[in-house]
């Protein structure tokens, strides 16, 4: 059987219209602030620039067509979020940077035609931001989300909530938040957990401090959030009661194939900025690009960007099928959290100091990209998930056996 991985005329289009658009319009102003949202100037830059992106027709690839979206698939997104990612603010730009991709997502496919009118059609427009507030402090929920302390109590007229997150992405400047709390069972329990949907002004909401973190890109920060008994009402239940931490299976593999697109475009940035740099610098007699060693790096880099698109085509096949895509997921989140590193390291090594200096982009994406092997998931808590399916399954075969 053959395996046609060619896209469409039409995402081909999208595509190609999204690498001129990043590249002649974004990328320019990303330079020109160092990689720096805020100080290019945050929630006024986003709306300039989506506004720029909707004019060029390649706003919202993601979102569903009745909402001013494109409606592409897992599959069809890989290409053309790759190449948005080329640009640092590039995802801003098209409205799929996270948190708010990954919200528009499960809104999608999670809330019910009311709540959709509420939250997604203006996400989607991006009328607003958005944040996903599940992360808390220690002894909390974090890579083991059943340690989730925030709880949710029923009141008259709905439900109160309290608890403490942090590390909670664009929480700043967010118009609503979509709150994951305790609905049953103890911290520990694999269960018990529900959805909620609050704007960002009901009372008992708020943003805390900032986070100070490596990544600079990513508008709104990564703030502490408080619940002090933050009443909503039960239309606010995003789902069904107790089926959160179900629901948030729909958001995080989607979610973290996305991560690896963007990226991935950017590593594709800081390899050919070091391929430009080695073509043309001389040094011990020839030029940097001809010598074995810089070879080496140059083809490790283009071997890790293959089969980061390789374990990405896969996931996405997975998902775009229906099916929950665990392993799949996993290991391209994996696999690509470090393969993308690994290229920007390369990258500054062949470029040498001029690498580690701000005269090019590569310590900034350096700076940018770290942090993926932490978040979504650390690479070792993955790794232990894949082992544990393989060893699980490997246990059931043997008992068949007997």
């Amino acid at each position: 059987m053959t395996i046609d991985l060619r896209y469409s005329a039409e995402v081909l289009a999208l595509i190609e219209r999204t690498r001129t658009f990043t590249r002649d319009v974004v990328l320019p102003i990303e330079d020109a602030h160092g990689g720096d949202i805020t100080a290019a100037g945050g929630d006024e830059l986003r709306t300039r620039l989506q506004q720029a992106a909707k004019d060029a027709g390649v706003f919202a690839p993601h979102a569903p067509v009745e909402f001013g979206g494109h409606g592409l698939n897992m599959s069809d997104r890989a290409p053309v979020f790759e190449e948005a990612g080329y640009s640092l603010f590039g995802p801003t730009a098209l409205n799929i940077a996270a948190p708010d991709e990954g919200n528009v997502h499960m809104l999608a496919h999670i809330a019910n035609p009311e709540q959709k009118q509420q939250y997604l059609a203006p996400l989607a427009r991006g009328d607003v931001r958005s944040a996903f507030a599940m992360t808390e402090p220690a002894p909390g929920a974090g890579s083991d989300p059943s340690a989730l302390t925030t709880r949710a109590m029923r009141a008259d007229g709905g439900w109160r909530i309290n608890g403490h997150k942090w590390f909670i992405t664009g929480a700043d400047g967010a118009g609503f938040f979509i709150i994951m709390a305790r609905t049953a069972g103890e911290p520990g329990d694999r269960g018990g957990a529900t959805m909620f949907l609050a704007p960002a002004d009901a009372p008992g909401l708020r943003v805390g401090r900032h986070i100070d973190t490596l990544d600079r890109a990513m508008i709104g920060g990564h703030c502490e959030v408080f619940f002090e008994d933050l009443l909503v009402p039960e239309s606010a239940v995003l789902g069904e009661v107790d089926r959160g931490f179900e629901y948030a299976q729909v958001r995080l593999g989607p979610a973290r194939m996305t991560h690896v697109m963007r990226w991935l475009g950017a590593a594709r940035r800081g390899h050919d900025v070091a391929v430009a740099r080695v073509a043309e610098r001389e040094g011990f007699g020839s030029r940097l690009g001809d010598l074995g060693m810089v070879q080496k790096m140059v083809a490790d880099n283009e071997i890790d960007i293959a089969a980061t698109r390789a374990l990405l085509v896969r996931a996405c096949w997975e998902l775009d099928c229906g099916e929950p895509a665990s392993n799949a997921t996993a290991i391209a989140k994996t696999f690509a959290a470090e393969a993308i590193f690994r290229i920007v390291d390369r990258s500054i090594q062949m470029c040498g100091g001029m690498g580690v200096s701000a005269d090019l982009p590569l310590a900034r994406l350096s700076r940018e990209v770290r942090p993926f092997r932490v978040y979504d998931g650390p690479s070792e808590v993955h790794r232990w998930a894949i082992a544990k399916r393989v060893v699980g399954a490997a246990k059931r075969a043997l008992a068949e056996q007997r």
